[in-house]
């Protein structure tokens, strides 16, 4: 059975979402924030560089939110959270799955990490945010997911960062993009992972 190491507010509820939309069990560790809202030693005594999300599944013990969620689609023969292979929409799909972490999450914590902070927000910093967002916004149909009405491994990538920037209010001018993150806490498997693990994002 496959085992979630999750931390609380963490990237980790991505994979318990995933687990919950395919119906397959799992074993849940969690670990709660230290006072200073960082991972407890308990998790570097699972992964090197206390991350989370880490899963086992046996032998294996893998990190890194996408090579997690491509892991468990592909051991549980999963098609139904990608476009068909070989089509654009596919091509397309694994590159927002990958530009998440690859180059939004920075443009997130830039502004995040200040603001959780109480400190001043860098001008280029919001300027960056702004520009992924429209980006975002311009990649998104009209309604809707980004491939779908349900989830693609794309969009539960996206909800973490997504989560914590309302929590934060930086969605506030961006109304497409606020749209697509309510649509994305309608999702069953949203709904289910953070009523197991409890919210992405803290109350701020």
């Amino acid at each position: 059975m496959i085992t979630i190491h999750c931390l609380a507010y963490s990237r980790a509820i991505r994979l318990i979402w995933l687990m919950e939309d395919l119906g397959q069990p799992y074993d849940l560790v969690r670990y709660e924030r230290t006072d200073a809202f960082r991972a407890p030693q308990a998790l570097r005594d699972v992964h090197p560089l206390g991350k989370s999300p880490v899963i086992e599944d046996g032998d294996l013990r893998l990190a890194e939110s996408a090579s997690c969620l491509r892991y468990l689609t592909g051991k549980f023969d999963d098609d139904t959270h990608a476009p068909d292979p070989g089509t654009a929409a596919y091509a397309q799909h694994e590159e927002m799955l990958d530009y998440v972490e690859s180059s939004f999450a920075a443009a997130c914590m830039n502004v995040l990490l200040p603001a959780m902070k109480g400190e001043d927000i860098a001008e280029n910093a919001r300027d960056t945010l702004q520009m992924h967002l429209s980006y975002i916004a311009q990649t998104l149909p009209d309604h809707g997911l980004l491939f779908g009405e349900k989830a693609s491994l794309a969009d539960i990538q996206m909800s973490y960062l997504l989560a914590n920037l309302a929590a934060t209010g930086f969605l506030a001018d961006a109304p497409r993009i606020e749209t697509y993150w309510n649509d994305l806490q309608k999702q069953d498997g949203y709904i289910a992972a953070t009523k197991v693990a409890g919210p992405m994002a803290p109350d701020l």
